[in-house]
């Protein structure tokens, strides 16, 4: 309990919120490499995905790239980049990057495979192209998969961005090193808690992005059924006898 009101009276200390290493640089940094990550990532894997998806061919590919992804140790992935790239963000950037690729390539693989073949059958038959099917028929109804993929990609690596300060002096993971380094425990649960609630926060804002998603594709429909319903009946014919 002591630790914890430390660490809330170090959060409280105005000197650690201004300057180069204060609070809000060290949280832009957080945010800049987290976002770096995963947008290298998603411009790997996102195409693959949806290809991979939207030719229902390679699945099998899928499985081993995520499984091979997640089972290298993101800790020993640095290590080793950082003794081949040396000191500064490049090795913390590719190691994040390795991290987010398994998340963002399955949920863009699942969330167009699972797309209802009906519905791209009808886009064919109406004559849209392979390319117009996949951009307006499958990516938009797909929307809600591949942002919970990106939502637990940016998970992942917010979490695991502290490494970068492993290497560099850069990000959240800072006040964790150097208070581990100097035994100021106070100092290292306050990062622990900025990056929980930077987390935390992160996890909101996708979680409302992804319902959103959800709902625009729902919407439509029961439009469709409320107009479908106020129409009036058309009578029927009497049968001759």
């Amino acid at each position: 309990m002591n630790l914890f009101l430390d660490a809330l009276a170090w959060l409280a200390d105005p000197a650690h919120w201004t300057g180069p290493g204060g609070v809000p640089t060290r949280v832009l940094q957080h945010l800049a490499i987290t976002f770096a990550a995963v947008t290298a990532a998603a411009v790997l894997a996102f195409p693959a995905g949806v290809l991979i998806g939207h030719t229902r061919k390679g699945a099998g590919l899928v499985g081993a790239i995520a499984g091979a992804a997640r089972a290298i140790p993101t800790l020993g992935l640095l290590t080793l980049l950082g003794l081949a790239l040396g000191i500064g963000l490049g090795a913390p950037l590719l190691a994040l990057i390795v991290l987010a690729v398994p998340s963002v390539l399955a949920g863009a693989y699942a969330g167009v495979q699972n797309v209802d073949p009906e519905v791209t059958g009808a886009a064919r038959a109406i004559g849209m192209s392979p390319r117009q099917v996949v951009f307006q028929v499958e990516i938009p109804l797909a929307a809600p998969v591949i942002i919970g993929g990106l939502r637990a990609a940016v998970l992942q690596v917010v979490a695991t961005a502290t490494l970068a300060a492993y290497t560099a002096d850069f990000g959240l993971g800072r006040y964790l090193f150097s208070g581990l380094k100097s035994r100021d425990y106070a100092e290292m649960l306050a990062g622990a808690l900025l990056v929980a609630a930077l987390a935390l926060l992160l996890e909101l804002l996708l979680a409302a992005a992804q319902r959103i998603a959800a709902q625009r594709i729902t919407a439509p429909a029961e439009d469709t059924a409320e107009d479908t319903a106020d129409l009036p009946e058309i009578p029927r014919e009497k049968e001759r006898v």
